[in-house]
């Protein structure tokens, strides 16, 4: 296992136009960071020091042109393009947009050819991203694509996890997408990712009904009943501890998540409403079930404060912590998992 000061944690940049690059730069201003961790953000360091200056922070950065060019304990920047660009805070910019990829696509490259340990992605606009060549939602459905595994959201912050169901799909289509299948799928992954990621050996996962009271016996709808109490009772019968459905209006607000290590939403809304409600600011989004290790802060590109030097970055540095705490979790879960019998033996 690797020393916590030689994780390497990458970081695609994000829409300049936003907060991202200040969220980013905020984090690394604390240089106790740098014992955790060293990052390299996929950018171009011209243009970091740039909005460095402008919201007069302080922390040096290295340019490096090559990743073997990486300084351990520094903040590395790895010059992903050569030219300038016109930065206006707040505006949405298609050409903008296309930065944000070209980070993102070649720190997804970094992280599938373990030159990087971990990805943390500062946020994008999913409109300005779109081209002939990036047709996807966002960063999820690229990285489902490009990495092995399942990618499922999970929404954490310290104990309160939740995962969805279904995520960026319009919320008339969320029923005609809710099978048997996909909800064996996505707990199965949210079990693997609670036991290897976060080091819970029997995880209790709840799943929150589709409909108003959780259908009240067919009258509000009969998703719940006929198709995800099925799911959820075979997934039981073969050992997994899954409960309900369970109504979801009442469900945070009578403290019920907290008897469980994870809450599965069957839409975007029903579970990042409560998440972001309770979570004050500090909230990650893991892509759990892929192979690496993604995460990302819980907020947007925030456009209505970017340059103004006012924007928190506890998010993103929630993202840093909780993208290397996953890494040594999974690797001491490895390291288990393949020698069972020496582990036995330590026991005794």
């Amino acid at each position: 296992m690797k020393k916590a000061e030689n994780i390497i944690v990458g970081i695609s940049i994000g829409d300049l136009n936003g907060i991202g690059s200040e969220v980013i730069l905020k984090t690394f201003e604390d240089s106790r960071m740098l014992e955790l961790c060293t990052p390299v953000i996929f950018a171009n360091v011209k243009v970091l020091s740039f909005i460095k200056k402008t919201l007069e922070l302080t922390a040096p950065l290295h340019g490096i042109d090559k990743l073997d060019q990486l300084v351990l304990g520094k903040i590395n920047v790895l010059n992903i393009w050569r030219e300038g660009v016109d930065l206006n805070f707040g505006v949405n910019d298609s050409t903008i947009g296309k930065y944000a990829i070209q980070s993102f696509v070649a720190a997804t490259k970094a992280l599938k050819e373990n030159q990087i340990d971990v990805l943390v992605t500062a946020p994008i606009n999913k409109y300005n991203i779109q081209s002939e060549d990036f047709k996807f939602p966002g960063h999820t459905d690229y990285l489902d694509k490009e990495l092995e595994g399942n990618a499922l959201m999970l929404m954490v912050q310290d104990n309160l996890r939740v995962g969805l169901l279904t995520d960026h799909i319009p919320v008339n289509e969320v029923a005609k997408h809710l099978t048997e299948k996909l909800i064996t799928q996505k707990i199965e992954t949210i079990k693997l990712a609670l036991t290897q990621d976060f080091g819970i050996n029997k995880p209790k996962i709840a799943v929150l009904a589709l409909n108003p009271h959780a259908g009240d016996n067919g009258v509000i709808g009969k998703e719940d009943d006929e198709i995800l109490k099925p799911a959820i009772k075979k997934l039981y019968a073969k050992g997994t501890l899954v409960f309900g459905p369970y109504a979801a209006d009442g469900f945070f607000g009578s403290n019920q998540y907290e008897k469980y290590d994870a809450v599965v939403a069957t839409y975007h809304d029903q579970g990042l409403i409560p998440f972001k409600t309770l979570s004050f600011g500090n909230g990650v989004n893991y892509t759990a079930g892929l192979n690496k290790i993604r995460t990302s802060p819980d907020h947007g590109t925030a456009y209505e404060i970017a340059g103004k030097g006012i924007a928190d970055y506890n998010s993103l540095k929630e993202a840093v912590y909780t993208a290397i705490d996953i890494y040594n979790c999974r690797n001491q879960y490895q390291e288990i998992s393949k020698n069972p019998l020496k582990t036995k033996e330590k026991q005794l």
